[in-house]
């Protein structure tokens, strides 16, 4: 055995130890990330879950946006500090991201390690993408904002989603396909690091390409942004900040 190969991952070429670096600092980012939302911030469960799997995804970047968009500054700010419009995008954006990406990277596991072709494996991304954010991150997290009825949460969602996950696959696939068909091949294997650092950069091109379209359908009311739970919330969601952007964009 070479003296540069991991048991798990090949041969560790220079590559490896960057991603290995990188991995570190997603780590930390993650686990602070986790403890600060879950502990402190005033928001629904689902929002808590989509901004540590955003930064799962995307390491530090995610942290970041986290702490300008959505940390709460000091107590009682939070519903303020959200209610810029281009904070209630990345809200929009940070759902619909969380919950596609989680779905494709199953799915491009999945028929990595069985070694299935290429357009079977997009094909399974696209599909299993859309559903695990439609079904599980819009239509059941989110029924108890549209009256509690899942049917009518994944009907009046399935649009706005399907539109979302397109621009967001618009950046992915072609960021997938230019690495993973490129020359080093472990790019393609789930045992290797580099699989997961192609992941990671195409749900974070992915990311970039479907804000324009979600700050689109938050402006139109036809996506939420970011939100404010309060323990005094009979409700259990105030109103959303979205709204309160409204008010405050009014001269």
């Amino acid at each position: 055995m070479s003296p540069y190969a991991l048991p798990l991952f090949g041969r560790l070429a220079w590559i490896d130890v960057v991603l290995l670096g990188w991995f570190l600092l997603v780590l930390i980012a993650v686990i602070y990330v986790a403890w600060d939302a879950f502990t402190k911030l005033p928001e629904p469960g689902v929002i808590k879950s989509a901004w540590v799997l955003t930064t799962l995804y995307l390491g530090p970047v995610g942290a970041a946006f986290y702490i300008l968009a959505d940390k709460e500054p000091r107590p009682g700010e939070h519903e303020r500090y959200v209610a810029p419009m281009w904070k209630q995008a990345l809200g929009s954006t940070l759902h619909c991201v969380s919950g596609d990406a989680a779905g494709v990277i199953i799915a491009a596991t999945i028929t990595g390690l069985l070694g299935l072709p290429m357009w079977f494996d997009m094909t399974a991304e696209y599909v299993l993408g859309f559903a695990f954010g439609l079904f599980i991150f819009q239509a059941l997290f989110m029924k108890d904002m549209m009256g509690g009825s899942y049917r009518k949460a994944v009907t009046s969602s399935f649009i706005p989603e399907w539109v979302s996950m397109n621009a967001m696959m618009a950046g992915m696939f072609p960021t997938m396909v230019a690495v993973m068909m490129g020359r080093d091949m472990r790019a393609m294997d789930p045992r290797e690091l580099l699989y997961w650092g192609t992941m990671s950069l195409a749900i974070g091109v992915g990311f970039v390409t479907a804000y324009p379209v979600n700050w689109w359908l938050v402006s139109k009311g036809l996506k939420h942004g970011l939100m404010t739970v309060r323990p005094s919330d009979d409700a259990a969601i105030s109103h959303g900040a979205h709204e309160m952007s409204m008010e405050t964009s009014k001269p």
